[in-house]
């Protein structure tokens, strides 16, 4: 079993209450809009991370993440991209490739706005953490963490940071 913290769009923010939950994980996978690598090393020093770079991200975030990552986490299928889309609306970069493999969780940033739904048609769960960072439009910090053990992804809380 592994317990994952999923962040997005810190933009540059890392804060003791990040880390206290990043403490609290297995894994730490961010989906993008790091800021710099100052984020994702302090993150490190605390449990392994997974990240995509966003379109904020600089030449220094882009050499070290992916814009997509794709792997095998348990027995689910994961992919975590930064500008995804949603069910039905997938960003066009994706989305003859989500159709043709879709993975079991499907994982994005970008908006800012947490969402958690299911894609009945190609039978995944995608995932949104809302933005952990304080630059945007969102009022709320959030991020999701949950547990996946075998082919199961469960106990899934979002944490609310103000």
């Amino acid at each position: 079993m592994k317990k994952i913290l999923l962040l997005s769009d810190t933009h540059n923010h890392i804060d003791d209450r990040i880390l206290h939950y990043a403490g609290e994980a297995d894994e730490i996978w961010h989906a993008g809009d790091i800021g710099n690598v100052g984020v994702t090393d302090e993150l490190k020093k605390i449990n392994p991370v997974i990240a995509v770079y966003g379109n904020i991200d600089n030449a220094e975030v882009r050499k070290e993440f992916l814009l997509n990552q794709r792997f095998m986490c348990e027995d689910v299928d994961v992919w975590i991209t930064h500008i995804g889309g949603y069910p039905k609306k997938y960003s066009p970069a994706i989305r003859e490739e989500i159709k043709r493999n879709p993975p079991k969780l499907f994982i994005c940033g970008h908006s800012h706005i947490l969402k958690v739904m299911n894609d009945k048609d190609l039978r995944l769960l995608h995932m949104n953490p809302g933005a952990a960072g304080k630059q945007g439009f969102h009022k709320k910090r959030t991020m999701l963490r949950f547990k996946i053990e075998k082919e199961k992804i469960f106990d899934l809380e979002v944490i609310e940071l103000e």
